[in-house]
């Protein structure tokens, strides 16, 4: 029995030893898993435990992977790899997003139709989150525009490049507008011009995305063939659309935070309520701003263009964007391309949260989700 011993201690240190080994082997190919995981707790996500007191976060609090690279995985890069250059890349970006994002789900239509009571994720909330307790009025404006999305022309295209076009003072002399005009759809943001900044920001808008304090107030200020896209941030909102919809005047603008459009000069059919589950989605699982209950308070609401991009994400197969970042260290730097005002002036704002913003635009750029043609975010 006794020369029994050695080799039983032998194995007692072995074992563990084996065991261990194991372990660590295992631990580095786990992220060859963690797409399968996707259905997941998020908290079962955010805690992989490793060997010993190493604890290996995969993801963060948001559900976004932790370590991105504009790398294609390998199943992306079988399908898009061996693409001509400039041929567009069908459903390259929901798939790039699930990659780093495995909780992302593509369906989501870009505006409302007359079925919106369908859409789940937006019937239990208050504007801007939701559509609760203005079903009524929805319809009756629906009824009136009776178009719901692009126009025949580009609802039929099999692939779609989009890009937002941001107001930032960042696109000033970059020369981009012959580019821009080179997509399929080009996404402006509430009164921002074109005319007299044509080289920087291009001629093209497809739709403009605004709502009634950002919506342009000079009607021979707009572009004569783009969609009107309204987002509602109020209850107060809808009524002015409906106003606007149905061309009657607009008596009263109590409520609004500053002045409001009077008219806009375009024919119901060329009018279109954006879907408000992109900004429910931006806010509370893109970029973690907080619930306050599902009602709009300080620092819980993403700015148009973030919205804007989010609902690229979900309905365009190529994203890019132009005029994006606030520089913060630049206080005198120009805020918007067409006017003065300092970039300081976004301090004041109470509704935006620019530094957990900018995170989540920088998340999507680093892992080549949305291509920045101004380098800003």
């Amino acid at each position: 029995m006794s020369r029994m011993k050695p080799t039983r201690n032998l194995m007692l240190v072995l074992c563990p030893m084996l065991v261990l080994g194991f372990l660590y082997y295992s631990s580095g190919r786990l992220h060859l898993h963690l797409r399968v995981w996707g259905q997941k707790s998020q908290t079962e996500m955010d805690n992989v435990f490793a060997v010993g007191r190493v604890v290996a976060s995969v993801y963060d609090k948001q559900g976004f992977l932790l370590k991105l690279d504009g790398k294609l995985p390998l199943d992306l890069m079988y399908k898009y790899g061996n693409l001509s250059k400039g041929a567009c890349k069908q459903g390259f970006a929901a798939a790039k997003m699930t990659a780093i994002y495995p909780k992302f789900t593509k369906p989501a239509p870009m505006f409302l139709d007359p079925n919106f009571k369908r859409l789940t994720k937006i019937s239990s909330y208050l504007p801007p989150f939701g559509i609760k307790t203005q079903e009524r009025i929805i319809d009756v404006i629906l009824s009136e525009t009776q178009n719901y999305g692009l126009g025949s022309e580009l609802d039929s295209l099999s692939c779609t490049k989009c890009i937002i076009i941001g107001n930032g003072g960042i696109l000033s002399n970059k020369s981009l507008g012959s580019v821009i005009d080179e997509y399929d759809v080009v996404i402006r943001l509430n009164e921002a011009p074109v005319s007299g900044y044509e080289k920087d920001v291009g001629y093209k808008t497809t739709m403009r995305i605004t709502y009634p304090e950002g919506a342009i107030q000079k009607p021979e200020h707009y572009e004569k063939d783009s969609i009107f896209v309204f987002s509602a941030f109020k209850p107060l909102d809808f009524k002015w659309l409906r106003h606007m919809v149905f061309r009657e005047r607009l008596r009263a603008t109590e409520g609004f935070w500053k002045s409001v459009a009077r008219s806009v000069p375009r024919e119901p059919n060329e009018m279109r309520i954006l879907n408000p589950y992109f900004i429910q989605e931006a806010a509370f699982q893109f970029i973690g701003l907080p619930l306050n209950n599902g009602v709009m308070g300080r620092g819980n609401i993403p700015t148009l263009g973030t919205v804007a991009i989010t609902m690229a994400l979900h309905n365009c197969d190529e994203v890019s964007v132009a005029g994006f970042g606030y520089d913060m260290n630049t206080p005198h730097a120009p805020l918007h391309y067409y006017e003065k005002v300092k970039m300081s002036a976004i301090k004041e704002s109470w509704t935006h949260n620019i530094a957990k913003e900018k995170e989540f635009l920088q998340k999507l750029v680093k892992a080549g989700v949305i291509q920045d043609l101004t380098n800003g975010i």
